[in-house]
């Protein structure tokens, strides 16, 4: 395992960390974590971990304006700024000396708009893209918050600020602000998803409210049949149990077992 430093394209420092797998290299994958998330969440490890046992290294990495080790405010997170950080990451993977194609490139939540956005627009040099519960889009995001949580997303609109804890993270206190909501809506990974031609597969929860009917609108926008969608029966957004991650990991080896 090796920590390494980049730069983003605003000049902020990026954390992450390159492991390697025992025996023959098959590729390369970069992993990216979703909203105020970081490297080490339990979802993350367990798609880092389908690469890892799969042959492929790993570049597993905190972006910036997040609860990782990089640089940034996460009050000034957008998905815009998360994608390039991704972009960012990637273009400057492919420049190392230790960077072994093919390039698979696997996200969760905000991640997984950044590694299907970065599909589509980088096409030739993407081999295999399993996004992980993604945002698709602004608009449908902001519908299926709308559906499960009216009353909490007219509060947000008009206070302008919320502030949530999670019981996973005592102390932590996440405050979002409703630009972040307006700024969502100017992306959307639809109009481009012919360019996903690559074999991609497509993880999420049964119980993901925030995700599941956008992942399923994802998997029938993209054209040809290299394509999977595997649903884990009973998991939320996140993976916090060993099932469910193990779950995850066997899904993305099984399905790469017959992509090599």
């Amino acid at each position: 395992m090796q920590r390494l430093n980049l730069k983003n394209r605003k000049g902020q420092n990026i954390v992450g960390v390159l492991e390697i797998p025992e025996g023959e290299i098959k590729g390369t994958c970069i992993v990216q974590h979703g909203w105020g998330g970081n490297k080490e969440k339990s979802t993350v490890q367990a798609m880092k971990n389908g690469f890892l046992e799969s042959g492929f290294q790993a570049f597993n990495f905190d972006a910036t304006n997040t609860f990782g080790e990089s640089d940034g405010d996460y009050e000034k997170s957008t998905l815009g700024l998360h994608w390039e950080d991704f972009e960012d990451v990637t273009k400057w993977v492919q420049q190392q000396d230790w960077f072994v194609g093919p390039l698979a490139i696997t996200g969760h939540s905000k991640g997984g708009y950044a590694v299907a956005r970065y599909a589509e627009e980088h096409p030739e040099e993407v081999g295999y893209v399993v996004p992980v519960a993604p945002v698709v889009s602004g608009e449908l995001s902001f519908k299926e918050y709308e559906a499960r949580d009216p009353e909490g997303l007219k509060k947000w609109k008009e206070e302008g600020i919320i502030e949530t804890t999670s019981d996973k993270e005592p102390g932590r206190v996440k405050r979002k602000h409703w630009f972040q909501m307006e700024e969502r809506l100017q992306h959307d990974l639809l109009p481009s998803v012919d360019k996903i031609t690559m074999p991609v597969l497509l993880i999420v929860g049964s119980e993901d409210s925030s995700c599941l009917g956008q992942t399923k609108v994802l998997f029938d926008a993209i054209p040809g049949g290299n394509k999977e969608i595997k649903i884990i029966e009973g998991a939320p957004h996140s993976y916090y149990e060993q099932s469910e991650q193990e779950e995850c990991t066997n899904a993305i080896k099984n399905w790469l077992n017959k992509q090599i």
